[in-house]
């Protein structure tokens, strides 16, 4: 069986953590592991992802940041983790249940034909949470429908996308140590990188649920810089050439 972690990072998500977890586990899924990138959440959530750790034994695997260092850093360093680790398809989630677990089959079903499969909310049947005011919604759409294919000339829908899952050698070719965002903008620069690279990408519909438990950190003002530093993705990769589509 091919070897799954799934990566969550963390910061303040101590109440969300343990309920997550069961429910990755509960899909009973061969070789299927979760490795927690805590940036020394306040609320204890490092603890509470060291005592998950002591339940699942090998299948759980945690590391420690000594501060805040942002969203992105914690996806290179967790992807670079379980590539090392011998990871065949990795996955990216959030903590607090707007990624729905319950997708992770549908992904790894689509796996082994594509490079990347996107859990995206603006393919036909995907979906907002209702209760998405129409200011939160038009940003959202902006970002994704306007901006950044005006900006990159991404075709991927949900550029923003924080649900994913990649094949290993998909990760190994967008070149993760040129990746230089460190909040959510993140997403936006894998995405461009994904494309210039040829990587075969599916997406597929989900329903993007807001959080269960604690305080959204996509801000406003987030949201801005994130918008902001497009500009910066394109100027660092304007020497980088698209690739012809991977093939098998």
């Amino acid at each position: 069986m091919p070897k799954i972690i799934t990566v969550i990072p963390t910061y303040n998500e101590a109440e969300n953590l343990p309920g997550i977890t069961s429910e990755v586990f509960s899909l009973n899924i061969e070789g299927l592991e979760i490795l927690v990138i805590d940036d020394a959440s306040p609320d204890g959530t490092g603890q509470v992802a060291d005592n998950l750790a002591k339940l699942y034994s090998e299948r759980y695997h945690v590391i420690h940041r000594p501060g805040k260092m942002g969203l992105g850093t914690a996806y290179v360093q967790g992807f670079t983790w379980a590539l090392n680790a011998g990871a065949d398809f990795i996955i990216q989630m959030d903590a607090d249940f707007s990624h729905s677990p319950k997708y992770i089959p549908q992904f790894l079903t689509l796996i082994p034909d594509y490079d990347v499969v996107v859990g995206s909310r603006y393919v036909p049947g995907g979906k907002l949470d209702e209760r998405w005011g129409w200011g939160r919604w038009f940003l959202s759409w902006w970002a994704n429908s306007v901006w950044t294919r005006l900006l990159l000339g991404v075709e991927t829908k949900d550029a923003t996308a924080g649900f994913k899952c990649w094949r290993a050698s998909a990760l190994k070719s967008i070149g993760l140590e040129q990746i230089r965002s460190n909040g959510y903008i993140f997403q936006v620069e894998s995405c461009y990188l994904a494309e210039k690279s040829g990587l075969r990408i599916k997406e597929i519909p989900i329903y993007f649920e807001d959080r269960h438990i604690g305080k959204s950190k996509m801000t406003l003002a987030v949201k801005a810089e994130a918008a902001l530093r497009v500009f910066e993705i394109r100027l660092r990769h304007r020497n980088r050439k698209a690739s012809a589509p991977m093939e098998e």
